[in-house]
This record gives structure tokens, sequence and C-alpha cells, in this order.
């Protein structure tokens, strides 16, 4: 018999592959896509984030299953990757960090806390202590218009703003289409975090009504030290292929700002500014019928 898995902490792994016109299964023992020649390339699934699945992929029974017990959250994905249809559940939800985000989220006192919080990050620093969160947007919105116009100035060409049709995907400017896929990029990577940690992307502060409201929240603390300066300056090379470039250009940047160590560590400190504990459960609940093993008392870590 072989060992149990020991899944790999998110922190350690690399952040996303992209897979096209091929076929994910398990053969042979290892994870592989197969192309329509019969080729196999293997995938080095467990140490793996996020593997985006776009158009032309297809994947087995077999592969969900090994993908899910290593805790690697497959995403489909449209062309390029630049519009999210549905992601697998990778596995270690914990019900007390999904309460915990609930209760949270449900008490008004709290969620604000949380939402100025998110606001101090992204401001790097206090922001006013008599702001509504209405102000606070209106900053942040102020903020990131300078941020596009500075970083356009920078790298050399004219920028008409952010403007873009996700039902047409040709029909925005090169800087557009580079910013959407890199945002692309970085929500496939907080997605996966935010599951790996045990939290539900739905249940959103400043975002809400959105299948991926939590991950919007998570993805715009790192959005501008990482994939807007990224799109710019790939935009500002004018490549051949600008969504290729941009995806390449991006898991460099997650790698050399090490993204994955902070995703998890940023979403517990935003949330614990709530001032609420992570709630224990009820004396008279049932305990799982198969209890799991002790982990390594770390977030992100599956198993």
């Amino acid at each position: 018999m072989l060992p149990p898995l020991k899944p790999i902490a998110i922190k350690e792994r690399i952040s996303l592959l992209f897979l096209e016109k091929g076929e994910l299964d398990v053969l042979d023992g290892a994870f592989v896509l197969v192309d329509k020649n019969g080729v196999r390339t293997q995938i080095p699934v467990g140490s793996v984030a996020c593997l985006m699945l776009e158009p032309g992929t297809r994947v087995s029974h077999a592969a969900v299953v090994l993908a899910a017990r290593v805790g690697c959250l497959l995403a489909w994905v449209g062309e390029a990757g630049v519009r999210l249809y549905a992601a697998g559940q990778p596995g270690g939800a914990r019900s007390d960090r999904l309460l915990y985000q609930a209760k949270l989220a449900l008490d008004e006192e709290a969620r604000l806390k949380v939402v100025r919080k998110m606001y101090e990050i992204r401001f790097q620093g206090p922001v006013p202590s008599h702001y509504s969160v209405m102000q606070l947007r209106g900053m942040e919105g102020a903020r990131v218009r300078e941020l596009y116009v500075q970083l356009a100035r920078k790298y050399g060409f004219e920028w008409k703003g952010r403007n873009y049709d996700s039902s047409s995907w040709g029909s925005g400017d090169l800087p557009n289409r580079c910013l959407s896929s890199a945002t692309a990029c970085l929500y496939g990577i907080c997605e996966a975090a935010v599951l790996a940690a045990g939290y539900a992307p739905a249940i959103g502060f400043v975002h809400s009504g959105k299948p991926l409201s939590f991950v919007y929240d998570v993805a715009d603390l790192f959005k501008f030290d990482t994939v807007v300066p990224v799109a710019f300056r790939v935009a500002a090379a004018n490549p051949f292929d600008p969504e290729r470039a941009v995806r390449l250009a991006c898991r460099d940047s997650f790698r050399e700002t090490r993204l994955l160590r902070r995703i998890i560590p940023t979403i517990e400190e935003v949330l614990k500014a709530g001032g609420i504990p992570i709630p224990e459960p009820p004396d008279d609940a049932l305990k799982p019928a198969i209890p799991e093993e002790r982990g390594l008392s770390d977030a992100g870590h599956r198993g």
C-alpha cells in the first residue's frame, strides 16, 4: 500500500499553470495532459496552487480526484484566461473558518472594522477615522485612477481609462486587455488561497453579491503591487501575443514577490481586525464520523 498523500502548504507551491488543447488524466500514476497525438506532458499537480483550464481541455474523473486530494484548484477559464467560468473545490474547507467569516460579515461593526483594515493595507497607512466606507471608496477610486495615469506615463503610452467589454475581448485596447489578463491570473491564485485556508469566496466585505466577492477583496490588497505594473510593462512592449506575455510575466512576478506566502497571513490579519474570535463548536454538536488527522496548524495546508 502507498503511504497517504501529504499535501504541500500553499505558500510552498508555484502559483499557477495554464493548460489548453488536451485531456487531463492520471496514467501510470502520473497526472498528465494528453494531446490529440497521444503525447503526454506530466503536470506536477501537487506543487501547483491552481491549474487554469482553457478551452480545448477535458478532465477525467481520476484527474479531478487526485487534484482534490493534493489540494490543487481547477479553474475553467476562457481563452487567454480572461473569464472565470467555474472552479472546483480543492478540499480542506473548514467549518470553523466559514462560520468565523460569516459572523464577521453579519456583524455590522465587525464588518466595518475589517473593511477599514483592508483600506489601511491598500493605502499603506492609517485612514481617517471619521470617514465613511463610501468616502474611503472615493479616495481609493481617485488613487487608482492616478496610479493608472502615472504608470502609463512611466511606460510612455496614452491611457484612455479602464474600459473593456467582457463579451467582446478584441474590442478593448492593448493596455486594457493586458490588465484583464493580469487580474485574471491574480484572481486565480487568490481564490486558491481563500479555499485552501477554509474560507468562502462569496462572503465579501467590500464587494458583495458575487460568487467571488471575497476573492476580489483579497486581490485588491495586492493588485497594484503585483499585476498592474506588470500589465503596463507588457503593454508598452507591444508583444505579438500580449495575453501569453502577461501570464508569463505575472508568473515571474508572483515568484519574485513571494505572493503565495503573503496571501493567507494577510487574510488572517484582515479578519482579526474585526475583533471577533474564531467560534468554538457547540458542546452538543456531533463530532465527525471520520475524524481527520491533526495537520500542521498551518492555514492553507490541506490534509
